[in-house]
C-alpha cells in the first residue's frame, strides 16, 4: 500500500480525472514522479468503477483502491445491503474478506465483524479504508482464514464465505469443490465455530449442483440488480433438515421485488391459455430460480406454453418482472411478418422459439430500439406466434 497516493495534490488529480480514458491518460507525462504512474492510473480506473457501485467509498476522502478487477469482483453496496437483512446476532467472521464491502454492511448490524484476507496488501488497504469510513467494529486479519478461524477459537453467530474458483479448475461445470476455500470439504469444521453459515456464489453455479454438494441448506437467495442476477446466497444452519426456501430478489433502484417458494413442493397445476390483454415476463432472479409454475399459479396467470415462461391474463396485476399491454398477436408466417414487422423498429425478445434475435432482425430487416416490443414465442398449441406489445412496467 503506497501512502504517497494520499498526497493532497495526487488525490486532487485522481478526482479531476474520474471517467477519463485511461489509455489516453497513460500517454501523458507523470506529474508526480515520486509515485509510479501506473499506480495513479490504477486509482483513477478503480475509483471510476466505484462511482456507481460503491458510492460510500467514492464519496469518502483518502480512500485507497486495489486493482480495477478487485473492485469489479466485489459486491455492490446494494447487494451487500441485502445480505445485511439475512444475518442476525452479534458476531460474524468473513473468511474471504476481499475489499470489505459486505463486511461494511454486516458491521451495521453485528456488534463485531472479523475480516480475513490472505493478501496482506489488500488487508492493509481495507483496514485503512475502514478507518477513513469511521467503521470501528471490524477487525482485519491477514493470512489463511481457516487457520485464523481456529486460532481465534471463538463461537460466532455467523460465518460468511465468498469462495473463489481455482485458476486451474477445468471444464465448464462450476462446482463448490473447485473453489477456495473448499466449503463442502470443510463444512464440519466450520460448524464447530458457528451454527449459521452464509455462502455467496456466482450465478454460474447451478442450484441443483450446489444442493448436491451442500447439506443443511435452509434458504437460497437469488439476488439480481437491475434485472441482472449477481449472486446466489446459500443460508445454511447446523442440523437443519426441513424444507428449502427459494427467495428471489430483484433490486431496482431503492425497491426490492421479492418472490419466494418452497423447493420441491409441487405447486398447483399450472394453467395454460392463449394471449389475452396483458403479457408478463418474470425477472431474471425468478428465471434463475426455476420457479416457473410457482410464479404463474401465485399470481393466477396463464402460461403461454410449458417452456415459454411467459404469462398472460385479462386483468392487470402487480408482478415481479416486466408487464406489457398486448396490442396485436399473429402467427409467425411470411405474409404476416411482411405486413406487420418488415422494415420496422422494435425491441425483440425470443422465448421458446427456434430463431435467434439476430436472425430475425436480419431476415425481416427489423431495426433495434423504439418504444414497441415484440415477443417471438410458442403458444399452448405449439404454434409459433408473434406478440406486439407496449411496455407498462
Amino acid at each position: 500500500m503506497d501512502l504517497n497516493l494520499l498526497n493532497p495534490e495526487i488525490q486532487k488529480f485522481i478526482n479531476a480525472n474520474i471517467d477519463e480514458t485511461i489509455s489516453k491518460l497513460a500517454l501523458q507525462k507523470n506529474p508526480f514522479p515520486e509515485v509510479e504512474w501506473i499506480s495513479i492510473l490504477s486509482q483513477i480506473e478503480a475509483k471510476t468503477k466505484a462511482k456507481l457501485k460503491l458510492p460510500s467509498w467514492f464519496a469518502a476522502e483518502n480512500i485507497i483502491y486495489p486493482s480495477k478487477i478487485s473492485v469489479e469482483q466485489t459486491s455492490s453496496e446494494k447487494t451487500a445491503s441485502y445480505k445485511n437483512t439475512i444475518v442476525f446476532g452479534e458476531s460474524l467472521i468473513d473468511l474471504t474478506g476481499g475489499f470489505g464491502v459486505d463486511d461494511f454492511y454486516f458491521a451495521k448490524k453485528m456488534k463485531v465483524v472479523a475480516h480475513c484476507e490472505i493478501n496482506q496488501e489488500l488487508s492493509d488497504i481495507v483496514k485503512h479504508n475502514f478507518e477513513k469510513l469511521e467503521v470501528k467494529n471490524i477487525s482485519c486479519h491477514s493470512g489463511d482464514s481457516l487457520e485464523i478461524l481456529t486460532q481465534l477459537n471463538t463461537k460466532l453467530d455467523w460465518i460468511y464465505i465468498d469462495p473463489s474458483r481455482r485458476n486451474n479448475a477445468k471444464g465448464k461445470v462450476f462446482m463448490l469443490q473447485d473453489c477456495l476455500p473448499n466449503v463442502p470439504e470443510h463444512l464440519d469444521l466450520l460448524f464447530q465455530y458457528s451454527d449459521s453459515i452464509l455462502i455467496k456464489t456466482a450465478p454460474l453455479l447451478d442450484i441443483s449442483a450446489g444442493l448436491s454438494e451442500l447439506k443443511n441448506v435452509k434458504t437460497i437467495h437469488v439476488v439480481a440488480l437491475e434485472n441482472e442476477v449477481k449472486e446466489l446466497l446459500w443460508e445454511i444452519h447446523k442440523d437443519y433438515s426441513g424444507e428449502i426456501k427459494i427467495k428471489t430478489v430483484n433490486i431496482v433502484k431503492e425497491k426490492r421485488d421479492v418472490f419466494e417458494f418452497i423447493l420441491d413442493k409441487k405447486p398447483e397445476m399450472a394453467t395454460y391459455g392463449l394471449p389475452q390483454k396483458y403479457l408478463y415476463e418474470p425477472n431474471s432472479a425468478i428465471m434463475k430460480s426455476g420457479g416457473f409454475d410457482e410464479v404463474g399459479t401465485f399470481y393466477n396467470l396463464n402460461k403461454l406454453h410449458k417452456h415459454s415462461h411467459l404469462y398472460t391474463n385479462s386483468t392487470l396485476v402487480t408482478f415481479p418482472g416486466r408487464i406489457f399491454d398486448i396490442e396485436n398477436t399473429f402467427p409467425y408466417h411470411k405474409n404476416e411478418m411482411k405486413v406487420h414487422l418488415e422494415n420496422q423498429q422494435l425491441n425483440i425478445t425470443t422465448r421458446n422459439f427456434p430463431d435467434t434475435v439476430e436472425s430475425i432482425r436480419k431476415k425481416w430487416k427489423i431495426k433495434e430500439g423504439g418504444n414497441r416490443y415484440c415477443f417471438f414465442t410458442t403458444d399452448e398449441n405449439d404454434n409459433k406466434i408473434v406478440l406486439i406489445c407496449k411496455k407498462i412496467y
